[in-house]
């Protein structure tokens, strides 16, 4: 589905969220990817003059090198190998929602924070089957840095090998390993944990592409930029 088209719903999505939170199964990765999808369509041509330029090989160095956070190292992005349209950048702002709100374009891959003055900050994500399992509005509830995982126990019934990391057990500790990475942003909708997550991502391979568990994950050098840049109630729409 088009950027386009999907912008057509986006009222009715707005008075009622999905039921199918209920299949979400915990946010993490378990097999290889699928094919990517393919690019958005913007609402609104973009004049030549205006079109966003992908960064340099310096600045692209800085934004996707190693970070010190929060007593650990998380290594150098070797962004080369990822497709230049998910590097983080400012584009001019497709989606015509409000400054500060974030929006999940889930088809095509992209998280778009709108700014002010018609841009938005854009980041490749990656999409499990649980980032297909809910669509709507929300708003930013909780925000954690190095946030634990906890797998529901319908996921550790499937995997038993997760047992150690229950609910009951506490959760898997942060840290780089983690698969909610480096920070977590957590969506509810009409006061309800919808159980759908924005959250950082040890496994870089996988922006771009769908993969066959968890939510919306984004590189850990870009969570911890959209995190810094958003507050708790930062409105939220997720197109499907």
């Amino acid at each position: 589905m088009s950027f386009e088209k999907s912008l057509s719903r986006r009222s009715f999505l707005s008075l009622s969220a999905m039921t199918a939170a209920s299949a979400l199964t915990g946010c993490a990765s378990t097999a290889g990817p699928s094919p990517m999808a393919q690019p958005v369509v913007m609402r609104n041509p973009i004049n030549m003059f205006q079109a966003p330029q992908t960064p340099g090989d310096a600045e692209l160095a800085v934004m996707y090198g190693p970070i010190e956070d929060g007593g650990f190292l998380i290594p150098a992005v070797p962004y080369q190998q990822i497709d230049p349209r998910f590097y983080r950048q400012q584009v001019v702002d497709p989606t015509g929602q409000a400054p500060g709100t974030i929006v999940v374009d889930t088809p095509s891959r992209f998280l778009y924070l709108v700014q002010p003055g018609g841009t938005a900050m854009r980041y490749g994500v990656g999409i499990g089957r649980e980032g297909f399992a809910w669509q709507g509005s929300g708003v930013i509830q909780w925000r954690q840095r190095w946030p634990r995982w906890k797998p529901p126990n319908e996921m550790v019934a499937r995997q038993p090998e997760l047992a150690k990391y229950s609910i009951e057990n506490g959760g898997m500790e942060p840290g780089l390993k983690n698969p909610l990475g480096a920070r977590a942003l957590y969506i509810f909708s009409s006061g309800e944990d919808t159980l759908y997550r924005l959250h950082g991502n040890p496994e870089w391979r996988s922006i771009g592409k769908a993969v066959s568990s968890g939510c919306v994950r984004l590189l850990n050098q870009d969570i911890i930029d959209l995190y810094d840049r958003v507050p708790n109630k930062a409105p939220v729409v997720v197109l499907q």
